[in-house]
């Protein structure tokens, strides 16, 4: 199986740690921001319930840009065999 060796980059962790601060900011981002910091310097992939869920978020018109940036990150991070 592939590794997909994607880092999360200090803009994206800084907006992940942005929204998990901000007690408004929905379930779904904070799991996004949660998935995509624990990926930041630690070489971790992105499993397939997040893959699924940020997929549903890049799909969805609902979703501000900052939750679809997250999902983004999420997403580029994932296995590549995938």
């Amino acid at each position: 199986m592939s590794k997909n060796n994607k880092t999360t980059s200090n803009n994206i962790a800084s907006v992940a740690t942005k929204v998990l601060q901000n007690e408004n900011s929905s379930q779904i981002a904070k799991e996004l921001a949660g998935s995509a910091l624990s990926q930041k310097n630690k070489g971790n992939q992105t499993g397939s319930v997040m893959e699924e869920k940020a997929t549903k978020v890049l799909n969805s018109t609902k979703y501000s840009d900052e939750t679809k940036s997250l999902a983004t990150s999420v997403l580029s991070q994932s296995n590549k065999d995938r």
